[in-house]
């Protein structure tokens, strides 16, 4: 298993952060990786909600569906699948100031199959990739206030 964490210093409220990451939709706006995230289905984003999101990962496009496995006031807990990977994403929020947040984002990656042979040999490029979401992610949600 891989297991990268970031943490990120965001200009927004902590309510306000943890309302714009709850949509898994949004990875297009700040997880370089992705390449689109659609919901599944009609209705408020809430837990057990489902997206079909498509990543590009060493110049290859793969598909997971996500859930919002949970959902409480100072974390969310994403956990995508297909036949190769399942992906945790587990954002916790701790509120710095009123106008400021921590998120501690950590994303774990555990390979099935003979995809697991690989997994020592990719975690430089999960770190890189986990480097360009802090850089990009406080920008992206800041953005929405304007």
């Amino acid at each position: 298993m891989i297991t990268v964490q970031r943490d990120i210093l965001v200009g927004l409220p902590l309510d306000d952060l943890v309302a714009y990451l709850e949509d898994f939709s949004r990875t297009e706006e700040w997880d370089p990786g992705t390449v689109r995230c659609v919901q599944v289905g009609e209705g408020p984003v809430q837990q057990g909600t489902e997206w079909r999101n498509t990543s590009r990962f060493r110049g290859r496009t793969s598909d997971l569906r996500y859930r919002l496995a949970s959902r409480e006031p100072a974390r969310l807990l994403f956990v995508g699948e297909n036949r190769t990977v399942t992906a945790t994403d587990d954002l916790t929020f701790r509120a710095r100031s009123a106008t400021t947040t921590l998120l501690t984002y950590t994303a774990s990656l555990r390979f099935k199959g003979v995809a697991r042979l690989a997994a020592p040999f990719l975690r430089p490029e999960f770190e890189r990739l986990a480097d360009e979401v802090a850089a990009t992610l406080p920008s992206a949600a800041t953005a929405l206030r304007g």
